[in-house]
């Protein structure tokens, strides 16, 4: 009856601590305040209050009254009032002034403010619980970004304290709340130490963790008298919640190992009360130190799984075979305690894991079952799991935007006569692409500051899609570069901060540059640029047009205004083009192409004058004849078609390589193959693809013959051979022979995504009741919608919003806008930098 007495004892404790996660009906409401005078008089010192202050109640705001309104019954168990202020409708005051009514929530301690929170990151419960608590603890809960800060707290606290460590991927969620409500009630005995970086997680494990998980570690500090000793962890392998921390706290609290002198069926311990099995280790007195020390093992192994105690056979008379060494009792009313003869500890952990195991599969495939029936809405994450990972752990990194100007309804068209060219980023807060592209956005605001005639701007399409869908911005994120009186140029490259920087400053210069003279012809080919066009480091692209091949120079100008910003190009069509272009050996119209400054200048001729064929042709010519793969300029040369004959190195090639390898891209014809290399270093991902075609990583460097395109096969260049061109080409002629065995040979899977795009609209339409037609009126006949939302046969690789015209049909229905029923927000200078509370 002790264990049985025990058990319920601590049952009624565990309940009594989660009393405050379990919903109360009427047990507390939301308070009301007639006037900011009012709230403000009544506050007293050293309590806190949540507080938003609205003049009036709109429908829009609903959703967020009624989340508030549910989480003042929690936050009053922590003493934290939620107070709803009235404003009159004269009250232009900091609070009540139509910046933050309704759109900011203020926690205050007494009469000073604590934190301004928008109401967008206020969307739940558990965001408002959390973050409400997370700043009130700010000074008991330490946050953390690098392994360095990590290892400092710990040198601190090792002798002294434990520590709490957790992992959350981001704030506001449900296992950020657990982890805030954890340290209001432990904060005081453990240091508690809060992060959102996944490579921090990952520095404090020897295994690979998922960082889509939240995790938490209970770092045995105290026990670490010396400074050099390492401070033991302990994971803790069930989810993230309060009744799982709670119960892994009074684990880690309990003594790892407890000597007993009577009777085991007696026994009672923390362990047996949280469900958890207690091991005995049978002892005597001559092997008391030997058994001391190894139950304190297994104790270590087995901590948060089960108990250990120490038995000492010479105290307790028990009735069982003298041989038996190991005990164990489990928390099941009614079974008899087992007495094993077992090998070694190795032996005691198995016995308590594999159980563990078998109910862990159970309440997996259970969690699998009920799982099974979401995944058709779930399964769209895998998608965006990177970039919302990455977005997620960097979410508390200020970005500095105020070089970036705010654009709205109001200043938009304005604005764009105030500089020769405004860059606008057209993007939505609630998207992390957007959000990690507007990263790089502010690297480039930062490295253009000051550039004369180059205004940066943003504009957030969930703020203002009445003008994203007038600017007929069909996919985020978009950026566009507007001149006065000339049609905006949209940009279509990698989204990284040097790439578009380079967009930005070749957008500069009109393309193609207009030449007047053979000498600033002559120039430009030897690298005489503007001063816009000295920094980027681009191959030069001169065409030679004579009076007669005015056709040939209207697709020229054409295919300059479609590449702007991705390339250097300059036009020559004076009298003596012929002259100029004779130089190279060729005739207009021609292509005259300059490499490595100017000190390579190859002529071309232009046989084909369509736009098309001019753009096709231009882009084919500027790639490189032995080019570095990288993964921006990969998918350029996977569009070419052919076979790549590759050279991965694990650095720099050799010159004697680099320079068999270009003799050979320029005495072949360039139509068969893409002659490349791939430096390892660079670009890691090369290992990955080395793995996929051989079982182990070959030794470097290692050429190889990769057909992508037809058959999948892969060649492996003979290792004993030197890398020279002779060589090659006698092994591409066996290969053309079939005289080769392939290495390898590639799935024949479309690289496609994993899943199809998300169609928001087509979400919609699901909920917009459908309105009867008025009498006589016959319904028009739309074509069937892709998965992008465009017409059959549309491209469906990007989320896309309806076009002008049909944003401006669809307006008038409920839910179709960007922004659904919530109130529109206007764009505020203070709430954009702080977009790591979005």
């Amino acid at each position: 009856m002790s264990a049985q007495k025990d058990r319920w004892v601590s049952s009624l404790v565990f309940l009594l601590f989660c009393a405050c996660s379990i919903p109360r009906s009427g047990s507390a409401s939301l308070q009301q305040e007639p006037s900011p005078q009012h709230y403000f008089s009544g506050l007293e010192a050293g309590k806190a209050s949540l507080a938003f202050f609205t003049p009036s109640v709109s429908p829009g705001a609903q959703p967020f009254l009624e989340q508030i309104e549910s989480s003042a019954e929690a936050l009053q168990d922590y003493g934290i009032s939620v107070v709803k202020v009235n404003c009159p409708k004269e009250d232009v005051s900091r609070y009540c002034g139509k910046e933050n009514a309704l759109r900011k929530a203020f926690l205050f301690r007494g009469h000073r403010l604590i934190r301004e929170f928008p109401t967008d990151a206020l969307f739940d419960v558990n965001s408002i619980v959390s973050n409400v608590l997370f700043a009130l603890l700010f000074n008991e809960v330490k946050y953390v970004e690098t392994l360095a800060d990590l290892e400092n707290i710990e040198n601190v606290l090792k002798g002294k304290s434990n520590m709490v460590f957790a992992y959350v991927p981001a704030t506001g969620t449900a296992e950020h709340r657990a982890v805030m409500e954890a340290a209001f009630v432990y904060g005081t005995i453990h240091q508690f130490v809060l992060t959102t970086e996944a490579a921090l997680l990952k520095a404090t494990s020897l295994d690979d963790p998922d960082v889509s998980s939240a995790w938490l570690l209970f770092c045995h500090c105290q026990q670490a008298t010396e400074p050099g000793q390492p401070c033991r962890r302990t994971a803790l392998a069930q989810p993230l919640t309060l009744l799982n921390i709670h119960r892994h706290l009074k684990l880690m609290g309990a003594p790892l190992v407890t000597e007993v002198a009577e009777d085991p069926e007696k026994i009672s311990t923390v362990h047996l009360q949280l469900g958890l099995p207690l091991v005995f280790i049978l002892s005597q007195k001559e092997t008391y130190e030997a058994d001391r020390r190894t139950a304190e093992f297994v104790a270590w192994q087995l901590l948060g799984k089960a108990g250990v105690a120490l038995l000492s056979r010479d105290l307790v008379d028990l009735n069982i075979l003298h041989r038996s060494n190991v005990a164990l009792k489990t928390p099941d009313e009614g079974m008899p305690i087992q007495y094993l003869v077992l090998e070694d500890t190795d032996e005691v952990v198995t016995l308590v894991e594999n159980k563990n195991k078998v109910k862990q599969i159970q309440e997996d495939e259970q969690e699998e079952e009920e799982d099974e029936d979401e995944k058709e809405n779930n399964n769209q994450d895998i998608q965006d799991d990177q970039v919302v990972e990455a977005v997620a752990r960097d979410k508390k990194r200020e970005l500095p935007l105020e070089q970036i100007l705010v654009l709205t309804e109001e200043n938009f068209h304005s604005s764009l006569s105030e500089a020769a060219r405004t860059v606008v980023l057209f993007y939505a807060s609630w998207e992390a692409v957007s959000l990690a592209v507007l990263r790089s956005y502010c690297e480039v605001a930062a490295h253009l500051k000051g550039t004369p005639g180059v205004l940066l701007s943003q504009v957030n399409c969930w703020d203002w899609p009445g003008l994203c869908s007038q600017e007929n911005v069909t996919q985020f994120p978009t950026m566009r570069i507007y001149r006065e009186g000339q049609q905006s140029v949209t940009y279509g490259g990698m989204w990284g901060a040097e790439e578009l920087s380079s967009f930005i400053l070749l957008s500069q210069v009109s393309c193609p540059l207009k030449l007047a003279t053979v000498d600033e012809a002559e120039g430009y080919l030897r690298g005489e640029f503007p001063s816009e066009l000295s920094s980027q480091h681009h191959t030069s692209l001169l065409g030679v047009f004579s009076t007669a091949t005015s056709k040939a120079r209207e697709a020229f100008e054409e295919a300059g205004n479609i590449l702007s910003g991705h390339i250097r190009m300059g036009m020559y069509f004076e009298d003596d083009a012929l002259a100029l272009s004779q130089k190279y050996s060729v005739y207009p119209p021609a292509l005259l192409l300059a490499r490595s400054g100017g000190r390579s200048v190859e002529g071309i001729a232009l046989s084909k004058h369509s736009l098309q064929d001019m753009v096709q042709m231009i882009r084919y010519q500027l790639l490189d004849i032995f080019p570095e793969i990288t993964v921006p300029n990969l998918p350029q040369y996977l569009q070419l078609g052919k076979p790549f004959l590759i050279l991965f190195s694990a650095g720099d090639i050799s010159q004697v390589e680099s320079k068999e390898m270009l003799k050979l891209a320029k005495g072949r014809p360039q139509q068969e193959f893409v002659a490349c290399w791939l430096n390892l270093k660079k670009t890691p991902v090369g290992y990955g693809i080395l793995r996929t075609y051989f079982s182990t990583t070959p030794s470097l460097p290692v050429l190889l013959w990769v057909n992508l395109h037809v058959g999948g096969q892969v060649f492996k260049f003979p290792s004993e051979q030197s890398i020279t061109e002779m060589n090659i080409l006698s092994w591409l002629q066996k290969l053309q022979a079939g005289l080769e065995i392939p290495s390898s040979t590639l799935s024949e899977e479309d690289w496609k995504p994993p899943l199809p795009a998300y169609n928001f609209l087509q979400m919609m339409e699901h909920s917009v009741p459908q309105l009867s037609p008025h009498p006589g009126d016959t319904p028009a006949q739309h074509p069937p919608k892709g998965p992008g939302g465009d017409t059959a046969g549309g491209d469906s690789a990007s989320r896309e919003e309806p076009s002008q015209e049909s944003t401006a049909e669809e307006g008038a229905s409920p839910g179709r806008g960007l922004r659904g029923t919530a109130p529109r927000m206007a764009a505020r200078d203070k709430q954009g930098k702080r977009h790591s509370e979005l």
